[in-house]
């Protein structure tokens, strides 16, 4: 029996139509696989609760601290202003001015005292930051411009505002080490409380040829119960969880669709865990986040 031309061309149309659909499925496959493999990941370790978007004004938000009933302080990284802002109505409260524009990185208060962390290092402390005339002052520390301080959280049980430098720290590369600040000396110790060791076998998959960016921290905070330390890191969205004691018990990623800059950690009084996020491709936002066991 003849075949045609035409009937060769078709034959030959559909077989390389299904030469093509069984090359593509399993690459196909194995790309959703791969998505599933990442968002498992993340799944395992938190959720996100609830989500608020916040106003263009926030959107360079630096720092956060839970003040309770759903109100949060906020600096941004442009004004020295801070926003008393309630996720509840979704509005800035009230503002309190406190200083020029600068880099203002990191946000703790002690009380009605507001302390407020620049990036060289300088913190700005706001005695009964919600009067009419609060009264403000400088604490200085060992930290320059090269260190970069993007966290500050205070700490009830002792009495002091705890630090951590986000680029090098003060003496050796392999670590970040955090520094207590006593209130009632405001000078800094320069022997830490904790030292994060950055070659530990739990920072392997983070790894940087230049040590210290292996982990660049942007804030920290102190869980209200179990007194475990939370840093944040915004560069390379991650999350790392420190007992009371100092050593590191989990490094956890971050989803970077979810978390596109983290810059703002806290805990409410109730051990809820929010997490600030600057505007990038969304809006800027804080997430109510539950880390599972």
């Amino acid at each position: 029996m003849k075949i045609s031309n035409f009937n060769i061309t078709v034959i030959i149309s559909v077989l390389v139509s299904v030469l093509i659909l069984g090359l593509q499925k399993p690459i196909t496959d194995s790309i959703l696989k791969k998505q599933l493999t990442e968002e498992d990941k993340y799944h395992a370790t938190y959720s996100i609760k609830n989500a608020y978007i916040l106003p263009e004004i926030l959107n360079e938000i630096s720092g956060i601290t839970s003040l309770g009933n759903g109100r949060f302080a906020c600096v941004q990284d442009e004004d020295g202003i801070i926003f008393i802002y309630n996720i509840n109505d979704n509005e800035i409260e009230y503002k309190v001015k406190f200083g020029k524009p600068g880099d203002y990185e990191a946000i703790a208060i002690n009380e009605s005292d507001a302390y407020v962390m620049h990036s060289e290092g300088v913190i700005f402390e706001i005695k009964d930051y919600e009067s009419e005339n609060p009264e403000i002052s400088e604490i200085e520390t060992p930290f320059k411009v090269k260190n970069n301080i993007e966290s500050l959280t205070f700490d009830p049980d002792n009495n002091r505002l705890l630090t951590i430098a986000k680029n090098i720290d003060l003496d050796d590369k392999s670590f970040k080490n955090i520094y207590e600040i006593p209130l009632d000396t405001k000078i800094m110790n320069l022997e830490p409380i904790a030292k994060i060791n950055l070659n530990d076998i739990k920072f392997k998959s983070y790894k940087q040829k230049s040590i210290e960016k292996t982990f660049n921290p942007s804030d920290i905070a102190i869980h209200p119960k179990t007194k475990d330390i939370y840093i944040i890191e915004g560069k390379n969205p991650k999350l790392l969880i420190l007992t009371k004691n100092g050593e590191l018990s989990k490094v956890l990623p971050l989803d970077k669709k979810k978390f596109e800059q983290p810059e703002g950690i806290t805990f409410s009084e109730d051990n809820r865990l929010f997490i600030s996020n600057e505007a990038n491709s969304s809006n800027a936002n804080i997430l109510e986040v539950i880390i599972k066991e």
